[in-house]
C-alpha cells in the first residue's frame, strides 16, 4: 500500500481546562512500567477515568535521548496518524493540549484509563492467544501503512538505531541526570558486552560509530509505520479482542521486522513460545494481511535482529548466558547481510 496517509488535523487545546470545559485537578499516578521519567496523572471527570501523560524534555530522558523536539505522541494524534490505525488497535488517546511551563512549552495527552485491561506486571508468560493476538495486530498495522510516506516529526531510522549507544550515559550525567537506566545501566552494559561477547561487541561498536551500512541495508527492504516500543508494559487486550497499544513516543518509518525484533527482545520473559516461533507467526500474519514476504524477508529479519542489538546490546550483556548467546549469534548472522 503506497497511498499518502495524511489525515485531517485534529485540534490541540490551548490548555487542559479547555479540553474539559472546566478547571481540573489531576492526581499523580504511580508509574506502572515507565522508566524514562515521564509524568503520569489520573483524572476523573463526570464518572469517566482518564490518564494524563505530560510531555516535556526536562522530565523525560527518553525524549532527550531520541531527540524528540516535536513531541511525537502529540504529533501522531494531531496529524491523524493514530486515526489510521486498524480497528484492532486502541491507542486510548482522546485529546491533547499544550502545557505552558516556566521551563518551556510541553504538552499533555489525555487517554482513557485502560489499566484494568493491560498486561499484568511481572515475568509470567503471556497467554498464547493473547501473544498471537499482539503479533497479528502488529502485522495488520504494518500492512495498513505498507509503503507509507514519511513525516518530518517521525523518529528517523538512523537515530533509532544509535540512541541507546554508550554516549547516552555521559550526556545525561553532564546535565546532572541521575536516572538509573541511562546513567548507570547503559554504560555498564556496553562495558560488560565487550567482556562477555567481544566479537559481537566489536561489530556493534563499529556500527554505533558508523551505522550507514545497517541503515542502507534496512532501507533497501520494504518500510512501514512502526510504533517502536511493543513491550508488555505498553500492551493490553480489551474484552472484544482489540489490542491496547500505548506510549507512541518513538513512532517512525522503518522495517516492520524492527517492531517484531523489539517485541521479542524486551518481552523475552513473557514469551509463551520460542523467539523463532514468534518470528514465524509474524511472517504468517503479514502474509494473511496481504504482504508478500518472498523477496525481502530473510534480509530484513536478519538486519532487524542485528539492529535491535545495536539498541539493546547493553541490556542483553546484563542478563543470563543463554539469552546473550542467542542474541550474540544474531549479531554475527546479521553482519553477513551488511554487504549482501
Amino acid at each position: 500500500m503506497t497511498a499518502d496517509h495524511a489525515a485531517p488535523t485534529r485540534p490541540v487545546a490551548a490548555s487542559l481546562p479547555e479540553v474539559f470545559g472546566t478547571d481540573v485537578r489531576p492526581e499523580p499516578l504511580e508509574q506502572r512500567d515507565g522508566k524514562t521519567g515521564a509524568r503520569l496523572e489520573r483524572l476523573t471527570v463526570d464518572g469517566r477515568r482518564y490518564v494524563l501523560k505530560r510531555l516535556h524534555l526536562n522530565d523525560d530522558w527518553g525524549m532527550r535521548a531520541s531527540g524528540d523536539l516535536a513531541l511525537r505522541p502529540l504529533a501522531a494524534w494531531r496529524d491523524g496518524w493514530l486515526d489510521r490505525l486498524p480497528g484492532t488497535i486502541d491507542h486510548a488517546v482522546v485529546a491533547a493540549a499544550w502545557d505552558e511551563r516556566p521551563d518551556g512549552r510541553g504538552a499533555v495527552l489525555v487517554m482513557d484509563d485502560v489499566a484494568d485491561h493491560l498486561v499484568p506486571e511481572g515475568d509470567a508468560a503471556l497467554p498464547l492467544d493473547q501473544h498471537h493476538g499482539f503479533i497479528d495486530h502488529m502485522a495488520q498495522l504494518h500492512a495498513v501503512f505498507w509503503g507509507c510516506r514519511d513525516a518530518p516529526w517521525l523518529f528517523p531510522l538512523p537515530t533509532r538505531l544509535v540512541f541507546f549507544g554508550p554516549r547516552l550515559g555521559a550526556t545525561e550525567r553532564a546535565r546532572g541526570g541521575t536516572d538509573l537506566v541511562p546513567t548507570r545501566l547503559v554504560p555498564e552494559g556496553w562495558a560488560r558486552l565487550r567482556e562477555r561477547a567481544p566479537r559481537a561487541a566489536a561489530i556493534l561498536g563499529d556500527l554505533l560509530e558508523e551505522p550507514s551500512p545497517l541503515v542502507t541495508g534496512l532501507a533497501s527492504t520494504p518500510q512501514t509505520f512502526v510504533h517502536g516500543d511493543w513491550k508488555a508494559g505498553n500492551l493490553g487486550t480489551h474484552a472484544d479482542g482489540r489490542t491496547i497499544l500505548l506510549d507512541w513516543a518513538v513512532p517512525g518509518i522503518a522495517p516492520g521486522c524492527l517492531d517484531l525484533a523489539w517485541y521479542i527482545c524486551l518481552n523475552r520473559a513473557r514469551l509463551p513460545e520460542s523467539k523463532e516461533a514468534a518470528v514465524e507467526a509474524y511472517r504468517n500474519a503479514l502474509e494473511r494481511h496481504g504482504i508478500d514476504t518472498t523477496a525481502w524477508w530473510d534480509r530484513q529479519m536478519a538486519l532487524s535482529l542485528l539492529g535491535i542489538m545495536l539498541i539493546f546490546g547493553w541490556e542483553k550483556a546484563l542478563g543470563d548466558d543463554d539469552e546473550l548467546a542467542w542474541w550474540k549469534d544474531r549479531v554475527l548472522d546479521g553482519a553477513r547481510w551488511l554487504d549482501a
